[in-house]
This record gives C-alpha cells, structure tokens and sequence, in this order.
C-alpha cells in the first residue's frame, strides 16, 4: 500500500514539472512563431568573419 502512495507522489512531481514547463516555455514565448522554423531549414546561412577584416564567407550548416 506504501508503495501506491509514492506511485502517486513521484507522478504528481512529474506532472507539475510538465505542468510548470508549459508555463515557462508558453512565457518566454516559444508558441509565437510556428512558421518560420519550419522554413529555415530551406535557406542557407552565410556568415563573414568580421574579426579578422577578411571576406570569408562560410556556410553554416544546422
């Protein structure tokens, strides 16, 4: 019967840890914008090296 009990405490802690991790990831507002993750895999990135004043293009893979 013990045993139910800490069933029943361990999910409650697991479900408020989803619970409150909902809430912060709807906060920092991470549900805002679903279109544009989607289409940035399409599009490649290039970045210059602007520390050392040369031109390098690279591109960035992600």
């Amino acid at each position: 019967m013990q045993v139910l009990i800490i069933l029943v405490v361990c999910s409650l802690v697991v479900a408020l840890g989803f619970l409150a991790a909902f809430f912060w990831s709807v906060k920092d507002n991470q549900y805002e914008d679903t279109y544009t993750p989607s289409m940035r895999i399409l599009f490649d990135d290039t970045y210059s090296d602007s520390e050392t004043g040369e031109n390098n293009t690279t591109e960035h893979l992600n």
